[in-house]
């Protein structure tokens, strides 16, 4: 897999800032649900050119939703499951497009 095709954007909530702005500089992405921790790290690498320590991945599920009626007497039917990496990158490294600069 090419590393454009294993990010798949970044993902840029409440959670992430704090954990981008703390100690550790760690930023969240959603990538492809096929990719495992090395490709990974390695996309990241490749793309922004900084150097990562570690990346931790984790599998979001789909949730189920209702359409239509109210009181969930519509149709049922869920949300896509994807995967999630939490990448750490070295203490003197960021990623400058996160910073807004």
């Amino acid at each position: 897999m090419e590393a454009l095709s294993i990010i798949i954007s970044p993902l840029l909530t409440e959670k992430s800032n704090i954990l981008r702005e703390g100690k550790n500089k760690k930023y969240a992405f959603k990538v492809d649900a096929r990719a495992n921790k090395f490709q990974i790290r390695s996309a990241v690498e490749a793309l922004f050119k900084v150097k990562t320590v570690d990346c931790a991945v984790l599998n979001v599920g789909g949730k189920v939703k209702s359409m239509g009626m109210r009181g969930g007497r519509g149709a049922k039917g869920r949300t896509s499951s994807w995967k999630k990496a939490y990448v750490t990158l070295a203490a003197d490294q960021k990623i400058d497009q996160f910073e807004g600069v």
